[in-house]
This record gives structure tokens, C-alpha cells and sequence, in this order.
């Protein structure tokens, strides 16, 4: 099963559509395309790696202002400034400017999220130097980035007014989280183009006694619109003509649609967008109960609320990155039948287009469609997770896989997912669990993970494959978990608890949590602070749910996949875990992918650890009466092998050595 190229980021210029698209089968490369009208699309950046490392986690890492495209290279992580004005689809591209001078030593900053001043012909943006943000410009003749604001900690989504007199922009510090406490921040432009009169509009830091997270600040014509959570779900507020509020004037922020639903999604990338302005009405995606839909906010010609939400009614429930322009609106979307791809939609007519990613490969009769399961989970509470029925439907022998999303801070998506039909058409059923924690179901959901990561994840988890077994849609013997990072923890944390998971398998996961809240991957250096506690206090409760540190109560086989240039969790947790099962006679596998980071941007990689992954639980469960053929790659059972080539990370196949660089995503 070949992987699909992945789209992020569309963008409308001018009438002109922008986007990313990383390719796996380019060593995941991800590059620039421009589609005019009715043309074909144009590749913009021919050879060229474009991520941003800002956080580690990237995102952002292009914008376009009339003709003239700045991006972030990962050759050199500075800025390029791209000329389209001479461009066409027959002609030659203009070659790419460098903007910002070579560092020394190299790679010792980074830039991203950034808009194009044109009034003052500069690049704004995040640069991440030394170990802290900064709200940088960049002349787009080029030359050294010059200061504009220094935040206490982190920094982003910066919006310009449509007079250009204004800059809107989000700050967090440790040790929260952006989706856990953040703050909306507005200032104005001197004639030097220096932003004055600073202040905070909206939000809250760890100091204020309630908890608030702000998320995508936009411009609807003079008026500012962000998603606030201080109603305990993200809903939509503005604040009127705030060009024109005075520096000692009180913000009055009004609710614009106040409703059980979601307007946002947690901030682990830069460039993410779920409400647009076309230019006349605002457009947004709102989640409820794990579905998104697209609509418009219309007035309301009677009652309380200053507005109505109007859905658009189209068959997409997973939506992403919107974007508009003059009645135009482009977004990421998908649907359980259909693969993830360009949405582009007049608002006017209604008239929509949608262009996949890549064709799908299935029939339709043969998708495994997501039925919406409710059940009991960790302190009574009703937990919802997406139940995928196997081929020819659950029953009580059939194999279960349980997944469970990353970050842990995110959500089970219900959009065409290749991966999950591949388990469903060989005959498993899958769960993907929205256990408590996950966002799209609002605040109080969202922290019930808060000092609770290893119990309740797991518990919900567990409890979701109990209750399909206790329904008779799978064999209480043939349940294997599987995930990856902050998930991949979780299928660990889950062997340790009991023997309801029978087999695990996990992509680059979190063994020791003492290990990485001493480590300096700066985004999430205290991120564990709300999951588990403070560092170095609650070091005995780390240690107590650390894997590492329970692997004697892991009895069932577990095969690990890590990529040796992963920064955010770094190999050395799966080795040393590989190495403690294997002293205790555990089945394991490990497979080590040089030249990949925290996730798998190779096609070729991605085939192998789904297929390494079935093949290892096939074999276990004893599904097949022979042993599977080997799976291509670096397959070995390291409970064969001495203790001392674990240890030494000796045993690294030439076949896992494909070279391709990190991913530029969150943990998910």
C-alpha cells in the first residue's frame, strides 16, 4: 500500500491557490504548487525541501502577499523570497532569493508563520533563536532579521489589520500549553514601523485564576475575531472596530455563536486556520462530538444570539486549514468515504469542487465505515471513540486492534483513513479512541487528562475494547493496541496495566517520562507539568508510570519502530525498554529508521511498519497456521539476541536506511 501524498496549508492570493504537499515517495520531501484558474498545478519549488524547524514542529513555513512568495528552506532553515510576477504556467520560474544571510554556526535559527507587509515591504514573522521566539521583520530585499517584540516564552499567529496600522498576535509561556493558557495580544505600527502601544486583549496566564485559550486571531474587515474558550468550549467572539480602540479603552468582547462546539483544535503547528473571512461573512469549521461541519454565521432576525450558525451541508466531516477570499473559500477536507484533499467552494452558489490528495484505491462497497461508539470509561464517564467494523463485520472471534491518538492533546479523525482500511480489510476491527483528553468534546473533556496521563488513557482505552468484546464484535483473545508517540506511551502504559491488550506495537513512544521532562526539546519542556505534575516533584509519580520502569509487568509480545534523528522522543527510549523485555524473555522487534525524525515521512517506511506491524500480530495470535513470511526490513525477534547488541544499537539494517529528513508535524 503505497502512501499518499499529504496537502497542508491552502492559501488564496489574488485569486490563485497555494499549497503544500509532501511527498513520501520523495523521501517526503514537501513542496510548493500554484494553480491559476483552469490551469494545471505548478510546482514553485522544484528541488527544494520547504519546513519550517521553529519548535521543532514547524508549520508556517510559507506566505504569499500579491506576487511575491516567501518561504522557509530546510536546506538552510532561512528565508527565500520567490517573484511570481513574472511567472506563468509555460514560463520559466524566476529562481528563488535568499532573504535572510547564512548563520554561524548554521541551523541556529529558524523562522515561521509569517505575513507580508507590503505597506512597509518586510516579512513579519516568528524567529526561534538561542532558545526563545521572537516577532521578527525581514526586508523582502533581504537582510538580518530585525526585532519587532520579545515575548516572555512563545509566540505566533500574527494577523496585520486591512489598514496595516495593527498587529494581532498570540502568546503562551511555560508551563502551559498554548490550547491550555494563552493570550491574545494587539499593538500598533509608529511611522518607523515599530509596534507600540502593546497590550493583552484577551486570554489568560498561569498567574489568572481561570484558564483560558485563544486560538487563530483573524481581521473580519476593522472588527478582530478569535475562538475563546472561556465558556469551556472554543466559541467565536469579536471585538468590534479594535483598529480604533484606544490604548486605555476596555476590550468588550461579544460571543458570537454560543453553542457545545468547538471552533479550534490544540496549536501544535503553526498554520492552523478553522475560521475564514471572505471578504462579506465569516466561514468556519465547528466540531461536535468528534464531526466537524462548515458553515457560515448569518444574522439572526430575532432572539438573544447576535448570530446564526447556517451549515453549508456538504458530505466532509473532517475539516482543516480554511482560507478565503472575495466570496472563495478553500479548506482540507475529507470524509469516511473519501480521502483527504482540496475543498474549493464558491460561497455564493454553493457550487463546491474537491480534488484528493491522491485517488482512492478502494471500491466504496468495500470502506469500512466509522459507527460512533459511547461507552463508560475511566470515573463512570460517558468516553466516545470510532468503532471500524472488519470485512464482513465484527463478531465474536475477529481480531481488534485500539488506537489511540497522539499528542495526547488531539482528536480520532473520521476522514478516509488508508491505514485503517488496511487492518479492516484483512479481517480486524478497529477502535480509535477519543479517550478523556482529547479535544473536539470542550474544556472539562479535555482535562480530564490533567494529572492523569498513563490512568486515564488507559483505562478508556481498555474500556472501549471491553465493551466491543462484551457486545460480541470481537475475541476478548486477539486484542492488540497500537500508536505512535504520546499514543505509542499509552499502548505501553496499557501492557503494564493488565492482560485485556494481548499485543503491542509502537512508533517512536515515550518509555521514560523522567528522561524527557530533563531533556530539551523546549515546545513541550513542561508539558508533563499538567499531564503528570511538577518536575522535579512528582518524580516518583513519573518514575511509577514510566514503562522503563514497569517493563517486568509487560508479558505480551511489543514490536517498537524509531526513527535515530528524532529529537522530540529520542531512540535511546525504545532501545533501552527493547533491551529490558528482552533480559525478561518478551517477544520484541525493533525497527531503527536512520535519517528519520518524530514520524515517518517515507512511503517506504510507512508501508513497512503497517505491514511489520500485521504480520507480528498475525503471528502471535496465531491467525495463520504458518509463521508469516519475513516482512522486508529489519524484522528480528530481540529476545534472541544478546542483551549487550541492544544496548549498542549494533543491529541496524542497511534495508531501514532510507534517507529523508524529520517530519514537520505534532505527535499525532
Amino acid at each position: 500500500m503505497a502512501a499518499s501524498p499529504a496537502l497542508r496549508e491552502p492559501c488564496l492570493a489574488d485569486g490563485r491557490l497555494f499549497w503544500l504537499e509532501q511527498r513520501p515517495a520523495d523521501q517526503g520531501r514537501t513542496t510548493l504548487l500554484l494553480q491559476s484558474g483552469e490551469d494545471p498545478p505548478q510546482e514553485l519549488t522544484p528541488g527544494r525541501n520547504l519546513r519550517s524547524r521553529v519548535h521543532d514542529y514547524g508549520g508556517g513555513c510559507y506566505t504569499v502577499a500579491g506576487s511575491t512568495v516567501v518561504f522557509s528552506d530546510d536546506g538552510d532553515r532561512g528565508l527565500w523570497r520567490l517573484d511570481l510576477s513574472a511567472s506563468g504556467p509555460d514560463a520559466p520560474l524566476a529562481a528563488p532569493q535568499r532573504l535572510t544571510p547564512p548563520t554561524d554556526p548554521p541551523h541556529s535559527r529558524a523562522f515561521a508563520d509569517g505575513l507580508i507587509d507590503q505597506q512597509r515591504q518586510r516579512w513579519i514573522g516568528v524567529m526561534e533563536a538561542g532558545g526563545r521566539d521572537q516577532l521578527v521583520s525581514v526586508p523582502l530585499k533581504g537582510g538580518e532579521p530585525q526585532p519587532l517584540h520579545l515575548p516572555a516564552d512563545f509566540i505566533g499567529y500574527a494577523v496585520l489589520s486591512p489598514a496595516g496600522s495593527h498587529l494581532a498576535w498570540v502568546e503562551w509561556q511555560q508551563p502551559c500549553m498554548p490550547w491550555e493558557r494563552s493570550q491574545l495580544w494587539l499593538g500598533r505600527f509608529d511611522p518607523a514601523g515599530q509596534l507600540v502601544e502593546v497590550r493583552r486583549l484577551a486570554g489568560s496566564d498561569a498567574s489568572d485564576a481561570s484558564a483560558i485559550s485563544i486560538f487563530q486571531p483573524l481581521w473580519a474587515g476593522p472588527d478582530l475575531v478569535v475562538a475563546n474558550d472561556r465558556s469551556g468550549w472554543w466559541n467565536l467572539e469579536r471585538l468590534d472596530r479594535a483598529e480604533s480602540l484606544a490604548i486605555d479603552a476596555e476590550p468588550h468582547w461579544q460571543p458570537l455563536l454560543p453553542m457545545a462546539a468547538e471552533f479550534a483544535m490544540p496549536q501544535w503547528v503553526y498554520g492552523m486556520r478553522t475560521t475564514a473571512w471572505d471578504g462579506q461573512q465569516l466561514l468556519a469549521a465547528a466540531c461536535r462530538n468528534g464531526c466537524w461541519d462548515l458553515g457560515r454565521l448569518t444574522p439572526a432576525a430575532t432572539g438573544e444570539r447576535p448570530l446564526l450558525w447556517q451549515s453549508l451541508n456538504l458530505p466532509f466531516n473532517d475539516l482543516a486549514a480554511l482560507d478565503a477570499e472575495n466570496g472563495r473559500l478553500v479548506a482540507l477536507a475529507a470524509a469516511p468515504d473519501c480521502g483527504s484533499g482540496l475543498l474549493d467552494l464558491d460561497t455564493s452558489s454553493g457550487r463546491w469542487h474537491h480534488q484528493p490528495a491522491a485517488a482512492d484505491p478502494l471500491e466504496a462497497a468495500t470502506i469500512s465505515q466509522p459507527q460512533e461508539l459511547w461507552f463508560e470509561g475511566h470515573g463512570g464517564l460517558a468516553t466516545q471513540a470510532w468503532y471500524y467494523p472488519p470485512a464482513g463485520g465484527g463478531h465474536a472471534e475477529a481480531p481488534l486492534l485500539v488506537k489511540g491518538h497522539s499528542g495526547p492533546t488531539a482528536m480520532a479523525r473520521t476522514g478516509l483513513n488508508l491505514a485503517m482500511q488496511f487492518w479492516t480489510s484483512r479481517g480486524w476491527g478497529v477502535v480509535d479512541v477519543n479517550y478523556g483528553g482529547s479535544t473536539g468534546f470542550g474544556r472539562a473533556y479535555r482535562e480530564r487528562l490533567n494529572g492523569q496521563w498513563g490512568v486515564v488513557d488507559v483505562a478508556d482505552c481498555i474500556a472501549a475494547a471491553r465493551a466491543l468484546v462484551a457486545a460480541g464484535q470481537a475475541s476478548a483473545e486477539r486484542i492488540a493496541m497500537e500508536g505512535g508517540s504520546a499514543a505509542g506511551f499509552t499502548v505501553l502504559a496499557a501492557l503494564c496495566h493488565d492482560d485485556t491488550i494481548r499485543a503491542g506495537a509502537c512508533r517512536y513512544p515515550v518509555t521514560d517520562l523522567a528522561a524527557l521532562a530533563g531533556g530539551d526539546h523546549r515546545f513541550e519542556a513542561r508539558y508533563f507539568d499538567g499531564l503528570i505534575g511538577p518536575w522535579p516533584a512528582a518524580k516518583a509519580i513519573y518514575e511509577a508510570r514510566s514503562p522503563l520502569h514497569q517493563a517486568e509487568r509487560i508479558r505480551c509480545p511489543v514490536i517498537l519502530f524509531h526513527g535515530l534523528e528524532d529529537r522530540v522522543v529520542p531512540p535511546e527510549q525504545s532501545e533501552r525498554l527493547a533491551l529490558a523485555l528482552s533480559e525478561q524473555g518478551v517477544p520484541v522487534q525493533m525497527h531503527l529508521f536512520p535519517g528519520e525524525g518524530h514520524g515517518f515521512r517515507s512511503g517506504a517506511v510507512q508501508q513497512q511498519v503497517l505491514e511489520a506491524s500485521e504480520a507480528f500480530f498475525r503471528h502471535h495470535f496465531q491467525l495463520d497456521q504458518d509463521p508469516p513470511d519475513p516482512v522486508p526490513g529489519n524484522q528480528t525477534e530481540r529476545d534472541d539476541l544478546p542483551p549487550d547488541d541492544l544496548s549498542r544499537g549494533r543491529l541496524r539494517p542497511e534495508a531501514s536506511r532510507p534517507d529523508q529528513s524529520p517530519r514537520q508535524e505534532p505527535p499525532e
